[in-house]
């Protein structure tokens, strides 16, 4: 028996160390540098000085960072609304029979193969350029007036677009893998019942989605607080406010560029907290809200 604990114990190990060493220590880390001022993000404990809550002051009080709290949730919530109900609406379509599945499945899923820096340059230079951008080629075709889709008030409009384009294929294959699931018998006693396909959807595919959905949700919950490369794409050289989201503020308060102010790597930590802290909510809410057993098959 005491064999067995110890081998346990030596496979377990590495793995232990591992999270401890490359998560729960940052974890921690950022955690206490978030009461702290210091120099640099790399200055020795020895040099921080306590700030107390000074740094979560500094940041709610910047017109900056609410701006950007402000995009990230107009991304979760208007993004999240068209991304996930385009995945799930393809993901029906493609699990109901239709011909060619596969091959519509590939392109719909392809965005997510392309890096997202060329994606978006591709968004950039070829669909909303101004000259020769594809939607004011359209326009001028039918005779409109050419629009400015990177201006100030359009920017964050079209970087959103751009974005749902790359992401709906792939929390479609995570609806696909979570209908496909379901046990066939259902639809066949449904269809003997006389239920359209319309009915089969609302009355047995959404309803067995749930644990599915709460995960889509979850995804997409974290990839919205994370949100920087396409904000840093649409925004390259200075951070504007139309795109800036909190990441990309943390980054320029930790790694501020030439020519601002000094680095606050301890207000820059408190951001990556309050992220930390809206995904947890989040996370917790829609295990709240969203029950799998309350479906039974």
């Amino acid at each position: 028996m005491k064999k067995d604990y110890k081998m346990i114990v030596l496979f377990i190990l590495p793995c232990v160390i591992t999270l401890l060493v490359m998560y729960a220590y940052p974890v921690v880390r950022t955690f206490l540098m978030s009461f702290f001022s210091m120099p640099n993000i790399t200055a020795p404990v020895g040099e921080w000085e306590f700030a107390g809550f000074g740094k979560y002051e500094k940041i709610f009080t910047s017109t900056t960072f609410i701006r950007s709290i402000q995009n990230m949730l107009m991304i979760w919530i208007f993004g999240g609304i068209i991304t996930l109900a385009l995945a799930l609406l393809f993901a029906v379509i493609l699990t109901s029979g239709i011909r060619f599945k596969k091959f519509f499945r590939a392109a719909i899923y392809m965005p997510n193969v392309i890096s997202a820096v060329a994606l978006a340059t591709m968004w950039i230079q070829y669909i909303f350029n101004q000259q020769y951008g594809m939607l004011n080629s359209l326009i001028k075709f039918f005779n409109g007036t050419p629009i400015n889709w990177l201006a100030t008030d359009m920017k964050f409009w079209a970087m959103l677009g751009s974005f749902i384009f790359g992401a709906v294929g792939y929390y479609m294959l995570i609806f696909i893998s979570g209908i496909e699931k379901i046990p066939q018998d259902l639809y066949e006693a449904a269809t003997i019942d006389g239920a359209s396909k319309i009915q089969q959807a609302f009355k047995i595919t959404f309803p067995l989605l749930k644990g599915v959905t709460k995960t889509n949700l979850t995804f997409w919950t974290i990839n919205t607080a994370t949100f920087y490369l396409w904000s840093k794409m649409f925004s390259p050289v200075d951070t504007e406010a139309s795109v800036v989201v909190p990441v990309m503020y943390l980054y320029d308060t930790a790694f501020p560029s030439r020519g601002s102010t000094g680095a606050d790597p301890g207000a820059a930590a408190a951001v990556g907290i309050v992220l930390a802290l809206i995904i947890l909510a989040v996370y917790l809410l829609m295990n709240k809200v969203i029950k799998d057993d309350e479906v039974e098959l």
